[in-house]
């Protein structure tokens, strides 16, 4: 490792359930094209962060507020010399939704916000680093950002098309994603064909079954590697088939590696 990039640490947490906080310094790493499936809104700190999104190339500088919104493609990379760093936090979509008194999800077509009232939202939602978790804090903190995205992305509340019973496909597939998901036993519990399954489900949280399943995996073995398990064992705890199947799917959800994830953690 060099002396710069020993200047490179990142810090997370799950703050609470569906609501994530991060914050980075970045001297030479660059996170290859790669989707989440929450809303990542955040400020950059210091320096330059640059990145491609929806075909564009970005820019953020200190201050600028970013929104990116689930399952879109990006990456990330140093603007300029000497790294750039940022906070930011993932929501879950069905948070915004429920915040919203279940209104269509919103879209900010411009991911560097120019929106005042959403840019003066942001540096809200970040809990001190120490603070215990609390839950009526970040349900706060989860509606005032629904709030602020609403009016942001210009467009009225429209009652979102959900079918009923995706809430619990949902929790159904989060309880079992470690364990490998039967198509048969989902049709069966909840009397849907798998492709009705598939559209609604995607209609409902923006992302398809599949891939809510692998980044549900994905949780688990970062929690497993925070807590000092070894990247094989992280692998084998989550439902990967191995190491490097769970790299594979790192670096497509996150832009970089389990092992230099936890080699930032470490560096914080």
């Amino acid at each position: 490792m060099t002396a710069r990039q020993q200047l490179e640490w990142l810090r997370y947490r799950a703050a609470a359930p569906g609501f994530d906080w991060a914050e980075a310094a970045l001297v030479d790493l660059q996170f290859s094209p790669h989707r989440h499936d929450t809303y990542a809104v955040g400020v950059t700190t210091h320096g330059v962060q640059a990145f491609t999104y929806r075909g564009a190339a970005r820019a953020s500088c200190p201050g600028d507020v970013f929104v990116l919104h689930p399952d879109e493609l990006h990456d990330g990379r140093p603007g300029r010399e000497g790294g750039f760093g940022y906070r930011i936090v993932y929501v879950a979509p069905e948070l915004i939704g429920e915040a919203l008194g279940g209104a269509a999800l919103p879209f900010v077509p411009d991911p560097l916000a120019r929106d005042r009232a959403l840019r003066a939202v942001v540096p809200a939602l970040f809990p001190h680093p120490d603070d215990p978790r609390e839950a009526l804090a970040e349900n706060d903190r989860v509606t005032l950002l629904a709030g602020a995205l609403a009016r942001a992305s210009g467009a009225p509340l429209r009652p979102a098309v959900r079918h009923p019973r995706m809430a619990r496909v949902k929790d159904h597939l989060a309880a079992t994603c470690a364990e490998g998901i039967s198509l048969a036993v989902l049709e069966r519990e909840h009397g849907l064909d798998r492709f009705t399954l598939a559209r609604q489900f995607r209609k409902a949280y923006g992302v398809s079954p599949s891939r809510f399943v692998t980044l549900r995996r994905l949780d688990l073995a970062k929690g497993a590697i925070a807590e000092g398990r070894s990247l094989a064992a992280a692998a084998a705890s989550a439902g990967f088939a191995d190491q490097a199947h769970m790299t594979r799917q790192f670096r497509a959800a996150f832009g970089t590696t389990p092992g230099k994830w936890r080699a930032l953690l470490h560096a914080a």
